[in-house]
């Protein structure tokens, strides 16, 4: 690493000759398998953009100009050239964030870890500078061909090649891939650039050899040049991106430093809107990446640097549990099709696609379209299932209100990695999907707590054809099974008497009354999804100070069950538990439905705060907001010795 210890900022770069750089590289690639190999993390993207990164450093001075990255899981190379190559905690508490962060280094401008949304940070940033007086100052926006499938970046583009004297440089990172293989017609047309000889060659070659021809040589020459827009679609089909009115640079060799340097210059010297296609290989350098069909190591968890193999299983995980209930479905139900956004092994599809490929889409990272699609294979009388992260249904809620819900059609949303995620950072925590869902009409929502569950959830979910259903998971390893004692309404009781509640009791007396009368326990656990094992750790904790409890998974957490009510007005006190944010989430639900039935009984959810978590794992961030069974039971203890201190007569 005899190079790359030399390099704190971009400029120690200038130095260097072409075959340092190589060298250069070839360090970054051994260091970064060693270092993600140890930590886990995003690989693949990484190794295929050394080049790239090297050569957008020597050509733009960060960070006078704006290098900003779509994702930003390929950001580990401009870590390592800004001054940060300590990555022994990277996405650990303390350590690297795995994305770009503000907070790390003034060389990172945006944290956007969600696709497509680049283009539109640099339109902004363009304007930005010309009206604030730095019109020189280009802004360079790296975006994967993956996220030129999101309907985002074509808004974006349409805005930036309006602006012909505003500098915005977008550089393809075109491996053919997000997680998966790219698809679609963007993705065709991509290909044909990658395949065909490029205009830009040719030109030059026609220059060279007309020009030495006497006489009509010139004029032919000017007459070809001036013919260049049909010319181009005929030697290589650029034209898409120039009736945009964006110049077209490539394809480029990804992997070319002298190449890429020489494109990113003339496109910098330009000065408007332009395209510089890059064409590179995902996990380039490491053979087990570059062997690995799937995703060519585009995340990671910790590894043997040598082989590639995992240090250790990862055992079951919720994911596949559903990849296989989907199956399953499919050969039992033949209207049953499933859509996914580019992340078809990620969301446990692969399974579904190998055995029914015609009943599969993958519509691209287009997570709106992906739901309205979804509504019009509802229409057209089949029930999909759109399997998508839980952070990035957010994208889509207009089309889950307004084309799902509002036509009171039969789609199931299956949200993977639901709650606290960890690792990745804020934008990967799936805190919002409980809280945003609250407010469609007629939506349907469950939380299974267990593998059983969720097979049970899934099949109750596509059963249901007049409204919108969703099924919500955490990420990672799936727990042991949580047995029911019996049930209550649509609730399981975990824990506590299963006796049916008393439907003519009168629910408007306060916990006054029932402190000294007749009730089942002291406190009501409402357990949503995930959390069931923390509520019973909680009664256990509760009970060792003489407070009993009753642990109820309502499972379909919206609408809230008729039975909850009767049941909370049998208990001292009622408490939430969710992992989901607290604002807008079950909790909320459960206190709006008590007020509703008139039952005055304290409540206190818990649930994660409203605030944006750094990277670090899941338990650590459980404990660091109080999401633990001792911090509930010690706040629910404090809570009832408050009750049991105040006068039953006051």
């Amino acid at each position: 690493m005899a190079l790359l210890t030399r390099i704190r900022g971009p400029r120690d770069l200038d130095r260097l000759t072409v075959a340092q750089l190589a060298d250069l590289a070839e360090e970054i690639r051994e260091f970064l398998v060693d270092a993600v190999s140890r930590t886990g993390g995003h690989l693949g993207p990484n190794l295929g953009v050394v080049e790239l990164t090297l050569a957008l450093h020597r050509v733009f001075d960060s960070p006078r100009d704006r290098i900003l990255f779509d994702t930003g899981h390929q950001s580990y190379v401009h870590k390592l050239l800004t001054g940060r190559q300590d990555f022994s905690g990277l996405r650990t508490k303390g350590g690297l964030s795995g994305y770009p962060s503000r907070a790390e280094s003034e060389h990172d401008v945006i944290e956007n870890s969600h696709a497509s949304t680049v283009l539109g940070y640099a339109d902004g940033l363009a304007k930005a500078n010309q009206l604030t007086g730095h019109p020189d100052r280009p802004v360079v926006a790296v975006i994967g061909d993956g996220a030129l499938t999101g309907g985002m970046a074509w808004e974006a583009l349409n805005n930036i090649a309006d602006a012909r004297d505003r500098p915005v440089v977008i550089v393809v990172n075109d491996n053919e891939r997000s997680y998966s293989p790219t698809i679609g017609g963007l993705a065709n047309h991509l290909a044909t650039l990658r395949t065909t000889q490029g205009y830009e060659r040719f030109l030059a070659w026609g220059k060279d050899a007309l020009q030495r021809t006497p006489v009509v040589g010139q004029q032919l020459f000017e007459t070809l040049h001036g013919a260049k827009k049909g010319l181009k679609d005929f030697i290589a089909p650029q034209g898409m991106f120039e009736d945009l009115g964006l110049k077209y640079i490539g394809p480029i060799d990804g992997h070319d430093i002298a190449a890429l340097e020489s494109a990113l210059k003339r496109a910098r010297g330009f000065g408007g809107p332009v395209i510089v296609h890059c064409l590179t290989e995902k996990g380039r350098g490491y053979r087990p990446a570059e062997q690995n069909d799937e995703d060519r190591f585009h995340a990671v968890n910790v590894i043997h640097p040598d082989t590639g193999l995992p240090v250790k299983s990862a055992g079951r995980d919720w994911t596949s549990v559903f990849g296989e209930e989907m199956v399953a479905l499919g050969r039992e139900r033949a209207d049953i099709v499933a859509i996914t956004a580019a992340m078809l092994h990620p969301v446990g599809l692969a399974p579904f696609a190998k055995q029914f490929p015609e009943r599969v889409f993958d519509v691209g990272i287009a997570e709106q379209h992906a739901a309205v699609s979804a509504a019009g294979l509802a229409t057209g009388g089949l029930h999909p299932v759109v399997a998508v992260y839980a952070t990035f249904l957010n994208r889509a809620f207009d089309q889950v209100l307004m084309d799902v819900a509002l036509h009171r059609l039969g789609v199931t949303f299956v949200l993977d990695r639901a709650g606290v995620t960890g690792s990745d950072g804020a934008s990967h925590n799936g805190m919002w999907d409980m809280s945003i869902l609250q407010v469609v009409p007629g939506l349907r929502l469950a939380a299974p707590r267990d593998a059983d569950q969720l097979r049970a959830q899934l099949r109750e979910a596509v059963a249901v054809d007049d409204a919108p259903t969703v099924v919500r998971y955490s990420k990672g390893a799936v727990g042991p099974a949580v047995p029911s004692l019996g049930r209550i309404g649509g609730m399981d009781v975990l824990r506590g008497d299963t006796s049916p509640v008393d439907p003519a009791a009168d629910l408007t007396s306060d916990y006054r009354d029932r402190a000294t009368g007749p009730r089942r326990a002291d406190v009501l656990l409402v357990s949503v999804g995930a959390m069931s094992t923390t509520c019973l750790e909680a009664a256990d904790l509760l009970a060792a100070q003489g407070i009993t409890s009753t642990v109820v998974d309502p499972r379909w957490v919206k609408p809230v069950d008729a039975a909850l009510p009767a049941l909370a007005a049998e208990h001292r006190v009622v408490v939430t538990v969710e992992d989901n944010g607290r604002v807008g989430g079950v909790g909320a639900a459960v206190s709006q439905a008590l007020r509703d039935a008139a039952v005055d009984v304290p409540l206190r959810d818990f649930g994660i705060p409203q605030r944006f978590l750094d990277h670090a794992k899941r338990e650590e961030i459980l404990a660091e907001i109080g999401l633990t069974a001792p911090d509930i039971a010690r706040q629910v203890t404090a809570l009832v010795a408050r009750l049991d201190a105040e006068p039953v007569d006051a």
